[in-house]
């Protein structure tokens, strides 16, 4: 059985952006990665994966998930920003998502300039982010293009990442975890795991505790997902509106409190 997502009036590459995406994270699973959902065709109105059956996570998936994660960022990329290979920018959910061609100075320069920045400024014009709060949101990113080690916490090398890895992109099927749905990109790894706390996932303490083992992160990570989270926050302001935009503030407000 198949499973076809179809939207006639799609942007441009949209959907081939997701089959690029799947393809780049899945070429991870011949080291160990997490597998991703099979891209059986392609077009621009649409795209047709598998249909697979799923069952309730069990805590041993949890750590398979958590291990396997590890070893897709593993993976690497170009650098951070850099998109799946051949593509220019992406996309998340039905948003223009910036990617960038060439390596920037250090990771918060990326990250203020391609993730929070343009959506902060799209939540405020779309009335999703108070004018005061969007304040509050850029002087954040004045220190992360300064590269405030403080902020940011040491530079690590570009991940793999899945870049939308909320629960309902998680599937668990009868075989195990699988990834769909990604917006992916080179960037920080803890992101992608920030997200993942975000909207809750189960057995979360068990995913994380897997992946920290495999693939030990700096110290503090846990006090960063704040600043990891506001982009996804930022995203949802922009789509949905002010209760999301406010929790973008206090995000924001909790990673400039580290420092």
């Amino acid at each position: 059985m198949t499973f076809t997502k179809r939207d006639p009036h799609a942007a441009e590459g949209f959907y081939r952006t997701e089959a690029a995406g799947l393809r780049w994270l899945g070429a991870a699973t011949a080291d160990g990665g997490l597998p991703v959902a099979e891209v059986l065709e392609v077009t621009a109105t649409s795209i047709t994966l598998p249909r697979y059956p799923t069952a309730a996570p069990t805590p041993e998936q949890a750590r398979e998930f958590g291990r396997r994660l590890a070893l897709t960022h593993r993976a690497g990329a170009a650098h951070h920003g850099a998109p799946p290979p051949g593509l220019g920018d992406g996309f998340i959910a039905t948003l223009p998502l910036p990617h960038l061609a060439e390596s920037p100075s250090h990771w918060g320069d990326f990250y203020a300039g391609c993730r929070v920045e343009p959506f902060a400024r799209a939540a405020a014009d779309d009335g999703g982010l108070s004018r005061t709060g969007l304040d509050v949101v850029l002087r954040l990113c004045e220190r992360l293009h300064h590269g405030d080690p403080a902020l940011t916490g040491p530079e690590v090398p570009a991940a793999r990442l899945h870049g939308d890895l909320w629960s309902g992109n998680v599937l668990w099927t009868t075989h195990g975890p699988l990834l769909i749905d990604p917006a992916a990109h080179g960037g920080h790894p803890e992101t992608d795991l920030a997200m993942l706390a975000l909207f809750g996932l189960p057995h979360l303490d068990l995913v994380l505790d897997a992946y920290t083992g495999t693939a030990p992160l700096p110290d503090g990570w846990a006090d960063r997902a704040p600043l990891h989270q506001l982009h996804p926050l930022l995203v949802h302001a922009v789509l949905f509106g002010p209760s999301y935009g406010e929790q973008a503030v206090r995000a924001a407000e909790a990673a400039g409190a580290l420092a």
